[in-house]
């Protein structure tokens, strides 16, 4: 009977059956937990203002942040050019982490290889395993380039990539000519969005040398930075196409990351050319739509192409409004009427919500600069930002998020806690409650402890399906960033107006 398949049960039933359950209070006898009523007590207690004091003294311990470590943001560069193999030379389960990270958000396969480093490297060096991944990796998957990054391991025992890299073309192991870009990204310092600033500014300095024109190619270059929205590339290129731009996306990973299933399977999905890549050092001007995972590379652009940078970060009404002004500046072409119906579209739902939404009080966790696009589009909405919590934060970043917050008379109740991470906003949204909360899918933990409404925008999104399919800049964005929040909060009235004859006069049809 125990092998009947009528008796295979998911995992939401599987632990509450009765073995298990025994098994689980043989487990808090063996450990000696501490019974139930002394558990809630000090739950309870961690509730309180005299915990919160305690909780942001601390300073040795860091308890679920909201940032991932540099190698993944380099491998989701190097995913963005034609037939990039990304390499990280380090521990084969650091890598497998990788993968598996973004592969949970964007339910794809994300393909990444490891010069698979153990104990022996770690003592004597990762030069043999260097070279025979990339001999291996070259011969297997057929790349157009790799990308090298390295882990903890790889920086800590000072691995020099460079010449690495150089041992294995003159061995011959791989092609002379073959592109190899590489940058250091010790997970030790940094996040994410730094890995991604090393990984690009290296892969544009290996395909720019000696490319330099006397003439620009008239084009312009746009880089999206950490975009985990596949939407959003493609409302990018929307928006070129509209107003009949020439331009290139440098890291373009919409295709990878967003693949249709043709029945097929591609290693290599899209990307921009290497071609592309090369010729972007003679663009008239380049744009970066976020500004804190391009700061190196945009020094580079400026300092060594002599080109001009902006940035732009087109969430909301007012920031696309900027950002196609800008492009409009810049490259000479008019605003088409298309755009500014959709800009009306917008203006027309915000219209319509306003009502619900203005006047609410709300909490915000993540990247620099998706923050800043929702300060943005939050203050035009009149909701009013209390908690702004970013782990990977710096002296720029707060500087620039107050002084957008002394703007609005609705950011004026707000404080920005830069370097805290997700227990510290636990403590903010019990002492210092508010309407809602915005975040990726890690506050499904702060939202069962505090009952507070969790909006899921961010990286990652684990328990929810297809948002990274979505628009969240443009004017298209700006509907969905209302639509998730004001939907949010009417699913929260409906939860709180459902007690049949005690609370549901107000459980109505119409919102």
């Amino acid at each position: 009977m125990s092998q009947n398949v009528e008796n295979i049960k998911d995992h939401v039933e599987l632990f509450h059956q009765p073995e298990y359950q025994e098994l689980f209070d043989r487990k808090r006898e063996a450990e000696g937990m501490p019974a139930s009523e002394e558990v809630e007590k000090v739950a309870e207690w961690t509730k309180s203002w005299e915990y919160r004091e305690k909780n942001f003294n601390r300073e040795s311990l860091t308890i679920n942040p909201a940032k991932a470590c540099q190698p993944l943001g380099a491998i989701l560069a190097a995913v963005g050019f034609e037939g990039t193999l990304p390499f990280v030379h380090g521990s084969q389960g650091c890598v497998a982490y990788f993968r598996t990270h973004f592969t949970r958000h964007f339910k794809e396969p994300f393909s990444a290889v490891s010069s698979s480093m153990t104990e022996d490297a770690a003592v004597f060096g990762g030069l043999k395993n260097m070279i025979d991944g990339l001999q291996n990796s070259y011969a297997l998957y057929k790349p157009k380039m790799i990308a090298v990054c390295t882990t903890c391991m790889a920086e800590v025992i000072g691995d020099d990539l460079g010449s690495f890299i150089g041992n294995a073309k003159n061995d011959e192991v791989i092609p002379a000519d073959l592109p190899v870009p590489f940058a250091h990204t010790p997970s030790f310092v940094g996040s994410h969005v730094t890995g991604y600033d090393n990984m690009l500014k290296s892969i544009l300095s290996n395909l720019t040398e000696g490319k330099k024109a006397e003439k620009t190619n008239g084009k312009i270059n746009i880089i999206p930075g950490f975009e985990t929205y596949m939407g959003n590339l493609r409302e990018l290129k929307h928006i070129l196409k509209a107003m009949d731009i020439d331009a290139t996306i440098l890291a373009d990973n919409e295709l990878y990351l967003d693949s249709p299933n043709t029945g097929e399977f591609k290693m290599y999905q899209g990307g921009t050319t290497l071609e592309d890549g090369a010729d972007s050092i003679n663009a008239e001007h380049t744009f970066a739509l976020q500004a804190y995972p391009t700061v190196q590379t945009r020094k580079m652009i400026e300092k060594k192409w002599k080109q001009g940078t902006t940035v732009a970060r087109p969430w909301g009404v007012r920031g696309t409004d900027e950002f196609l002004m800008k492009l409009s500046e810049v490259t000479g072409k008019a605003i088409p009427e298309e755009l500014e119906i959709e800009r009306g579209r917008a203006v027309d739902a915000m219209t319509d919500t306003q009502a619900w939404v203005h006047g609410k009080r709300a909490a915000i966790y993540g990247d620099p600069d998706l923050v800043i696009g929702m300060l943005q589009f939050m203050l035009e909405m009149g909701i009013e930002p209390v908690h702004i919590l970013v782990t990977n934060s710096n002296n720029k970043f707060e500087a620039e998020a107050k002084e957008l917050l002394a703007s609005s008379p609705h950011g004026q109740q707000a404080t920005v806690w830069g370097g805290k991470d997700l227990w510290h906003l636990r403590s903010l949204l019990f002492t210092e409650p508010v309407d809602f909360f915005i975040g990726n899918s890690y506050g499904k933990y702060l939202w069962r402890d505090t009952k507070t409404p969790l909006v899921r925008i961010g990286y990652p999104i684990f328990d929810r399906h297809h948002l990274h399919r979505y628009s969240t800049i443009g004017y298209s964005g700006a509907i969905n960033l209302l639509n998730w929040i004001v939907n949010t909060l009417f699913e929260e009235l409906d939860r709180n107006t459902n007690t049949p004859s005690k609370t549901d006069i107000s459980f109505d049809l119409v919102r």
